[in-house]
């Protein structure tokens, strides 16, 4: 119950009395008038009316969590960093005197690599061929196109999260003059979990980062450097492995690399309309459109343009990794 709403305004009239009788009424109100609000709420979710109304837009909302679900699939952790087994070992800091240091009690962290003070300086500079040396990351075709991938996934993914907000909001605004002025006032939360809106987080923390990190020997200073693999910053490491890369004199120069551009050329050139199911955003405005691979990266097919293709989110999601043709 959203009780911070009328929380407030009340607390702001009890610091103008001072007479405890005064107060007690007040209080004694309020209390009267939360619990009767309470109790309406109880009755409204289950009312007749009510559930006219989640029946109504059951199909909307349904639509809405699919959604909502597919963009979680998008935003699923990528195995970026190779996991290579080099065995495990038990740590134990024996040591005296200063270096009981509690920065010195570092176990090993996937995300994060210790270096010395050179590598971290170095690292700052030229993030990307530190990553690469040091996340064992190597320059080829295959790891191009993983990475080609995930920004392709996460830049869809970014874009779903506007789009399910919006169309969200929009089946909200739908039954705005049929829900009550106090359901929608102190039960906004409520409502939406009660209609069957699944919850929907917009946060970023699905981004790889990579770290580098220097501590001294005492442990009483450091410093540390952090690449955050954003969808700017993917599109930037792209054209950096691409550039690292030999390739064959049979494709020089013939394949394209995958970048917010590109994506955007495709929608045009397929008039933002889905090449599996003819929806477009001119039917449905709120419509996720996605780039696709015809032949999929993972069967030899490359980012270029007589390779890629506008689905819709349900297309590409039913598509998988099977190959189509338009």
């Amino acid at each position: 119950m959203d009780m911070l709403k009328i929380l407030i305004p009340i607390s702001v009239l009890i610091l103008f009395f001072y007479n405890p009788a005064v107060v007690l009424f007040y209080v004694t109100l309020f209390i009267v008038i939360a619990l009767s609000i309470y109790i309406y709420s109880l009755f409204y979710f289950k009312s007749r009316k009510f559930i006219t109304i989640k029946t109504r837009i059951h199909e909307y909302v349904d639509d809405c969590n699919k959604l909502n679900e597919h963009i979680k699939e998008l935003r699923q952790s990528y195995n970026i960093r190779k996991r290579i087994d080099y065995g495990e070992a038990n740590f134990n800091n024996i040591s005296q005197y200063n270096y009981k240091k509690e920065k010195l009690n570092i176990e090993y962290e996937d995300h994060i690599y210790d270096c010395s003070r050179t590598v971290c300086s170095n690292a700052q500079k030229q993030p990307f061929k530190y990553i690469c040396k040091y996340f064992d990351i190597d320059s080829t075709e295959e790891t191009l196109s993983m990475f080609e991938e995930i920004l392709n996934d996460f830049s869809a993914a970014e874009e779903g999260k506007i789009l399910i907000n919006k169309k969200k909001n929009e089946i909200l605004a739908s039954i705005d003059n049929d829900v009550p002025y106090v359901i929608k006032t102190f039960f906004s939360n409520k409502l939406e979990r009660e209609l069957g809106f699944d919850e929907i987080r917009l946060n970023t923390v699905y981004f790889s980062e990579f770290t580098f990190r220097y501590i001294s020997a005492g442990g009483n200073s450091g410093t540390e450097f952090k690449t955050t693999m954003d969808t700017s910053m993917l599109e930037r490491f792209i054209a950096y492995l691409d550039q690292s890369i030999k390739r064959k004199k049979s494709i020089a120069g013939q394949r394209a690399l995958m970048t917010a551009k590109l994506r955007d050329e495709i929608k045009e050139r397929d008039n933002y309309t889905c090449c599996s199911c003819n929806n477009s955003i001119y039917n449905e405005p709120n419509l996720l459109l996605e780039i696709d691979h015809i032949i999929p990266l993972s069967k030899g097919g490359l980012t270029e343009k007589s390779n890629l293709q506008t689905l819709c989110w349900k297309c590409n999601r039913k598509k998988g990794s099977k190959i189509t043709s338009i």
